[in-house]
């Protein structure tokens, strides 16, 4: 069941499973990705679902979802910390105390955000193509210059750029009906709310503490031609945080 809610003073558009017979199950919250909207776990809802209560959001400034109000600047920012009390109140209007996260790539800083801040309320973690580490300087400034374009309302086309190099490029032609309809999705986004979501990334913190010594079981999943995490950043990781599992999707970029 689709529906809005106010989770962190926001209007927050959900997908719950727990009308499709999952509401004794599990429960498995998914977090997507920037520029992605839940949708982008279509797929998966429909694989899972028999086996967990699947719930799934648009993170603030994505999709329907409204973004941060803001601050005494006039800027609007989605950080970390606001996302992951967003997901902490979605879980609190479900009536789930405690669930199983999975984020793919911002989903994932969001998911390591929520390990740090309610620890108590997760059963497990999985980051799906992501990692614990703040922009490097170089990404920063792509960040900068992503703000500007869409700003002079160029998302779509920043969109259209962006999301077919998260495929490995073997699989463009059998996944071209996804990146087509992600794409098309980007129209549901608020600009602005994107550009809040930009400046959340760009300034989130190094959650390498998390990683290191996460509260609940902890799982990367990656794939062996992810370009924006490849596999010599991959045995860095795994080498630093210790306390985690890892598992290879081959064949596969970031999605």
């Amino acid at each position: 069941m689709e529906f809005f809610t106010i989770a962190n003073g926001i209007s927050v558009h959900v997908w719950d499973t727990r009308d499709e017979g999952s509401a004794d199950k599990p429960c498995l919250v998914l977090l997507h990705g920037y520029l992605e909207t839940m949708y982008i776990f279509n797929e998966l809802v429909d694989a899972l679902k028999d086996s967990f209560r699947v719930i799934t959001l648009d993170l603030p400034g994505h999709g329907l979802t409204d973004s941060a109000p803001a601050g005494a600047d006039g800027q609007r920012v989605n950080s970390l910390a606001f996302q992951a009390q967003v997901v902490a109140g979605v879980l609190d209007k479900c009536g789930v105390a405690k669930a199983v996260i999975a984020g793919h790539s911002m989903g994932g800083y969001v998911t390591l955000r929520f390990l740090h801040d309610f620890p108590e309320r997760a059963e497990r973690a999985i980051l799906l193509h992501s990692h614990p580490y703040p922009d490097a300087p170089e990404k920063a400034t792509d960040r900068a210059r992503e703000k500007t374009l869409i700003a002079e309302g160029k998302l779509q086309a920043l969109a259209a750029l962006s999301i077919p190099k998260m495929y490995h490029e073997e699989n463009l032609r059998d996944c071209d009906e996804k990146i087509r309809e992600t794409v098309e999705l980007c129209e549901t986004h608020d600009p602005e709310g994107i550009i809040a979501a930009i400046e959340g990334l760009r300034t989130r913190p190094d959650q390498q503490d998390v990683m290191a010594h996460p509260p609940v079981p902890l799982m990367l999943v990656h794939g062996d031609y992810d370009a924006f995490l490849p596999l010599e950043k991959v045995a860095e990781m795994k080498e630093a945080f210790p306390e985690g599992t890892d598992a290879l999707t081959p064949g596969q970029g970031a999605h």
